[in-house]
């Protein structure tokens, strides 16, 4: 659920495997490769645009009393079709206190693989450049076969170099690579760009553009959740109706940034580099056929077929029936059955349903949205709108962190140095550098305003001064946490407190971050946020935006952190490197006092983009909402994997960590995978069929399309996964006379008329992944092979007879056995093989029950 960053990651890396059928829907629509998208010069111009979600805080009461806008993508790639394109990571302690906070596996040296993993590095270009501009790199820290390309622009601000050799004057390191993770001080930061035609690197050029011919990997556009189905819970009814003329899509009304770090959107009035009709071609929407049915074709030409018929909710009862469940159902462990969805408000809702897991990468906000919809979250929440309660959570839509920003104004006036500013105010010296740029990819169009920056720490800052630390010891934990929050989160929030307090007394890890737009704005931005706020649903409508509380400055820490970062400015300003400049110091003031400062900060804050936590990887005990593997407390086949995650933020821009807890994602969900294949034996009525395409006399001689619906299921199988030692699948092969199951627990069709008869192969009717679909809900055209084989895995008969006369398999559970392994050393089985021992395990399974 979500195409931006963390969702395409996962989806090409599951997809990696062609057994695996990975479905992701996107609510945004894919990009035309637009001029304000593509080139670097234009960064944070379509913020307020068409790719943004145009979201708005609510009054923000601890500071002015004014909304904030706060920007998210909304399109095929996310927030990395808009953001600043910085690539860091942030400090190695960031990730030490994740594990600390009960999440083993994800300290720096567990995430290190997976931020090398993603990125494709080039250094800079110039030796010269990077002794000029303090760029130093590590190889021993990056990647350079990655997906995404991370690089440098062709072209740099002196003003940069001033601001460098300014810090060095105050005694901030310099000179080091920023993502390896040691130092807090001042770099040049990599960017997401491609280093050979300087045009911005997203996350779909990077993880699905190149795949997108992959026959297991399926693209929506346009297409919001609108809810999941939870297997037992009746849900949200007003979820599932569609509200005739109205057409909404779940978007905001903000119409941008408002005079923060970027400018009000603007990709409507901008034109295409060229590129455009290609991404038309990838942008795969969601069509009727011929005959009213919703499809989709992938580059591969199959077809992927998606049901607009309800979903029946059952549950089981005590004597195995299946009932439809009208009240809510309180769980320890639900299933998720799949996800409803609609291109907007007023159409009609479809739904897909998922053969292993759904997995939602919708971001921090609309994650959110999604679960709370659905039934999980605060119990009082959910029950204030009438939504029955699946999972009562209370961790989710709470922990809601941002590094927020306060602009600053300090115009250079030596105007024997090249600006930012002249490419709007200087006609010829734009034309000249736009002639450039599309000549030979050099020149100012290569880089964004945001350019060099800095991370300071809190000591070196204040002197060493201990008081704001001192001052956050103080605290209560709840003292400045919304009123009534549930204990769990409050105990959550206290371990959190106490890591931010170590981080700011730590001279080796970032309090702030400045801004330098090599312009005359130092921007200051907080990197540990005490404060914390909340995501709600605000109706029980699914288009409905959440009402977005950041709470900025209800901490009174930040506040204080923010003034002495305003204060720092000063230093800076008076250095000699920056007297070069000629800085008038406009906003604020040179001679604002404390108070003064303070209001400039409470009227000038807004977001940067970075807002995390609202559904924090923490024990249930700290107000969690995901355990460390990712999977949502209390169901078995719900993850996430997107910022929301975080259970702190790190002292980074966002979108390199997102993409390195994406990459981990993926390898944790492909571990559990297996293990769960090779150590248990899957009982489950979710779980794979077999089908024989004789019941409806189809074969690949005389038809194109194998369409689930219409194949009658012969045998099934259970959900309940065993582990006890009379079900564990031995180690060595089995007896002769054996049973097996298909490994990739996939759909598997069959035929038996002859061995021209062609079945489909698990790959190519896969049902197993982040949205896929089986049973009533799911048509695949494809050419089939000759002759079809399927992996299996070896169960002894006794097993099977052990687990029946106990009682583990009801009498009405029938059981998949997809195949017989004809001999001890046998792996693969003929698909043709099927029709007459099917007959004979039927008969088997029936003469075991009644022993």
């Amino acid at each position: 659920v979500g195409g931006g960053a963390s969702g395409l990651t996962v989806a090409n890396r599951l997809s990696e495997d062609p057994t695996v059928t990975v479905l992701v829907l996107e609510a945004g629509p894919a990009d035309n490769g637009e001029v304000v998208i593509e080139v670097p010069q234009f960064v944070g111009q379509d913020v307020g645009g068409r790719y943004d979600w145009n979201l708005t805080t609510t009054p923000q009461t601890f500071l002015d009393g004014a909304a904030r806008p706060m920007p998210q993508g909304r399109a095929l790639g996310g927030g990395t079709i808009l953001n600043a394109m910085l690539v860091n990571r942030g400090g190695q302690g960031d990730y030490n206190d994740w594990e600390a906070l009960g999440n083993p596996g994800w300290s720096w040296t567990n995430m290190l693989p997976y931020f090398m993993k993603s990125e494709r590095y080039t250094p800079v270009y110039s030796e010269d450049i990077a002794a000029q501009f303090s760029i130093r790199y590590d190889p021993g820290v990056h990647g350079f076969d990655g997906p995404l390309n991370v690089s440098y622009p062709k072209y740099f601000y002196n003003a940069s170099a001033n601001f460098f050799d300014a810090l060095t004057e105050l005694g901030i390191p310099t000179a080091f690579d920023p993502n390896d993770g040691t130092v807090a001080g001042a770099s040049f930061l990599p960017v997401n760009i491609d280093p050979v035609n300087m045009t911005r690197s997203t996350a779909r050029k990077a993880y699905y553009d190149p795949y997108a011919a992959r026959p297991n990997l399926w693209v929506a556009t346009e297409q919001h959740v609108t809810r999941l189905i939870i297997e037992g819970v009746a849900g949200n009814s007003n979820s599932t109706t569609a509200n005739p003329g109205d057409g909404s899509v779940g978007s905001g009304n903000s119409t941008g940034v408002g005079g923060a770090l970027f400018g009000v959107g603007s990709s409507t009035n901008t034109t295409s580099t060229g590129g455009g009709a290609a991404a038309a071609l990838r942008e795969r929407t969601l069509e009727n056929n011929a005959d009213g049915e919703l499809v989709e074709v992938n580059a591969a030409n199959v077809t992927l077929t998606i049901n607009s018929s309800p979903v029946a909710v059952t549950t089981a009862t005590s004597s195995s029936t299946a009932t439809t469940e009208a009240t809510p159902a309180q769980s320890s462990e639900l299933r998720i059955l799949g996800v409803e969805f609609a291109p907007d408000a007023s159409a009609t809702r479809r739904n897909v349903s998922a053969r292993r897991e759904v997995i939602v990468a919708a971001g921090s906000r609309h994650t959110v949205q999604v679960l709370q919809l659905s039934g999980i979250g605060p119990r009082s929440l959910l029950e204030k709108y009438q939504i029955p309660v699946a999972i009562d959570l209370p961790g989710v839509g709470q922990n809601l962190q941002d590094h927020y920003l306060v602009g600053t104004f300090y115009p250079y006036n030596n105007h024997s140095h090249i600006y930012p500013t002249l490419l709007s105010t200087n006609a010829s010296f734009n034309a000249a550098a736009e002639a450039e740029y599309y000549a030979n990819r050099t020149g100012p169009w290569t880089a964004g305003s945001p350019d060099g920056v800095a991370f300071p720490s809190l000591p070196d800052i204040v002197n060493g001064s201990t008081s704001i630390a001192d001052e956050a010891e103080k605290q209560a934990d709840d003292e400045y946490l919304v009123p009534g929050l549930d204990a769990t989160v409050v105990a959550g929030y206290g371990a959190q407190k106490s890591a931010l307090i170590a981080a700011l007394l730590d001279r080796n890890r970032a309090a702030y971050e400045i801004i330098n737009n090599n312009a005359g704005s130092l921007t200051v931005a907080t990197m540990r946020p005490f404060t914390r706020g909340t995501v709600q649903i605000t109706s029980s409508e699914p288009f409905q935006p959440p009402a977005i509380d950041p709470r900025y400055g209800s901490n009174p820490i930040d506040l204080q952190v923010l003034v002495a970062a305003l204060k720092f400015n000063r230093r800076i300003l008076a250095t000699p490197s920056m007297l070069e400049l000629q800085p008038a110091q406009f906003v604020p003031p040179v001679d604002a006092n404390d108070d003064a400062l303070m209001q400039i900060v409470k009227n000038g804050i807004r977001t940067e983009y970075h807002p995390a936590g609202t559904c924090a990887m923490l024990p249930l005990g700290l107000g969690g909402v995901v355990s460390p593997r990712l999977q949502v407390y209390g169901t078995q086949n719900l993850r996430i994997v997107d910022a929301s995650i975080f259970p702190i933020l790190p002292a980074s821009h966002l979108q390199a960590v997102v993409y390195g807890v994406a990459e981990k994602a993926a390898d944790i969900i492909k571990a559990d995978w297996a293990a769960r294949s090779s150590t248990s034996i899957p009982l489950t009525s979710a779980s794979a069929q077999i089908y024989s395409s004789s019941a409806v006399g189809v074969s690949s001689r005389n038809v194109s399309s194998v369409s689930l619906a219409t194949i009658s299921p012969i045998i099934d199988v259970s959900s309940t996964v065993f582990s006890t030692p009379e079900t564990s699948l031995p180690s060595t092969a089995p007896p002769a006379t054996s049973i097996g199951h298909v490994a990739s627990e996939t759909a598997v069709v069959c035929t038996t008329n002859s061995a021209n008869d062609a079945t489909r192969s698990a790959s190519a009717v896969a049902s197993q992944s982040l949205m896929t679909s089986t049973s009533t809900t799911v048509s695949m055209e494809s050419t089939a092979p000759n002759r079809s084989t399927a992996p299996v895995l070896p169960a002894s008969a006794s097993t099977l007879q052990t687990l029946v006369k106990s009682g583990a398999v009801p009498t009405s559970t029938a059981l998949v056995l997809p195949s017989i392994i004809p001999n001890a050393n046998a792996t693969t089985v003929d698909a043709e093989m099927h029709q007459g021992v099917v007959a004979f395990i039927t008969w088997l399974i029936q003469l075991l029950h009644r022993r």
